[in-house]
């Protein structure tokens, strides 16, 4: 089946969080507590929430509180779906102790971003058992139940980020290193997956280092970097699977003298991705249009609320589970200096967080504005 658009009719991401705040806002906790926002307007008359979506922290990448969060709460309040949307916080215990306040609420959905897939499969598990409906949101759950699993081609992605640093490093031999994500997150392994498909079968390039970096974490990958550059004494190229692990092998680099020598890739369009790209420190990174992916999660929630099937772009599958999991996939998109407009006319960064200080001119160059 086809997927039907996602695109969302707001034309700036302030525009989307003007709406959240007079919605009442998001808020995020920690442990059990979590944090909540609600979005109401439901004709479930017991007032209790119809879906719940528990996001995984703030430390992996701000996208999640700064924009699921409030994307998310202004879909379900445009639908009239009763929603509750709460922030593990990166404790996975804490994240469960939330998924059972849901499910003891009454939520007939139930969307988790994993912190892994044990304890993923776990809360499906409990939701499973409870009669609620699950749906994976971002992450795959490897060995999980989840009804639905919305997201990006992670495959794809991988795959722009390896043909991104070919790009930017040309055909003579060169040394390269891999900065992996988390080794608990199936994304993270699809990221790399792909990024070797593409970079493995061009031999003029030579792997000096690769790791993964437990939960994300950018101190920890800065420290990883550091080693490896040691190491290796050259490293011509950085295959980083995000913004924030990107600009720590920037920091590293700087601290070597060789910002601005030196291809790096990332992933998420952050302003501080976006900007070490106009400042000629990173190489690409990878938009993902959080607001079609969270368009789609709520299309996907609202359409089980109502007794429907979810339009679908096909299956992945789940090697662990050994299922194949019905899936709505979004195209990413490769960005470099030349399309970093793209990102600002999407409304995904504003032109005045991008275009601050030094990077003023580079935007104006670009004709950001």
């Amino acid at each position: 089946m086809r997927a039907r658009s996602t695109a969302v009719a707001v034309t700036s991401m302030a525009a989307v969080l003007a709406l959240s705040a007079c919605g009442g806002g998001s808020s995020s906790g920690s442990g059990g507590g979590g944090g909540d926002a609600t979005a109401g307007g439901s004709d479930d008359a017991s007032g209790s929430p119809q879906v719940g979506v528990i996001l995984p922290d703030t430390e992996s990448s701000a996208r999640w509180e700064s924009f699921d969060a409030p994307l998310l709460q202004q879909a379900f309040e445009d639908a009239g779906v009763t929603a509750t949307i709460q922030n593990a916080q990166g404790d996975a215990s804490g994240m469960q102790t939330i998924a059972d306040q849901m499910i003891t609420q009454g939520v007939a959905v139930l969307a988790i971003v994993n912190l892994d897939s044990d304890s993923g499969a776990a809360i499906q598990a409990k939701a499973e058992q409870a009669g609620v409906q699950t749906i994976d949101y971002d992450r795959l759950t490897l060995g999980g139940t989840a009804d639905y699993y919305v997201s990006f081609d992670n495959t794809r992605v991988g795959e722009l980020q390896g043909e991104g640093l070919a790009t930017c490093l040309g055909e003579e031999p060169k040394s390269i290193a891999y900065l992996n994500g988390s080794p608990t997150d199936n994304n993270a392994t699809l990221f790399s997956a792909g990024a070797h498909s593409v970079l493995d079968p061009m031999t003029q390039y030579t792997v000096v280092g690769e790791q993964a970096v437990p939960d994300w974490d950018n101190q920890q990958a800065a420290t990883i970097f550091e080693q490896m550059l040691t190491q290796a004494g050259t490293i011509d190229g950085v295959l980083a699977a995000n913004d924030g692990l990107g600009n720590a092998a920037i920091s590293i680099l700087a601290k070597n003298g060789l910002n601005g020598q030196v291809p790096v890739t990332g992933q998420d369009a952050t302003v501080q991705g976006l900007q070490n790209i106009l400042a000629g420190d990173q190489c690409m990174t990878v938009y993902k249009a959080v607001t079609e992916e969270a368009q789609a999660l709520a299309d996907t929630a609202i359409a089980l609320i109502g007794g429907e099937e979810p339009e679908t772009t096909g299956t992945v599958t789940d090697e662990t589970g050994g299922r194949e999991v019905a899936s709505i996939l979004l195209e990413p998109q490769a960005i470099f200096r030349e399309n970093v407009a793209d990102v600002v006319e999407d409304g995904f960064v504003t032109a005045e967080e991008l275009c601050t200080g030094d990077f003023a001119d580079a935007c104006t160059e670009l004709g950001i504005s």
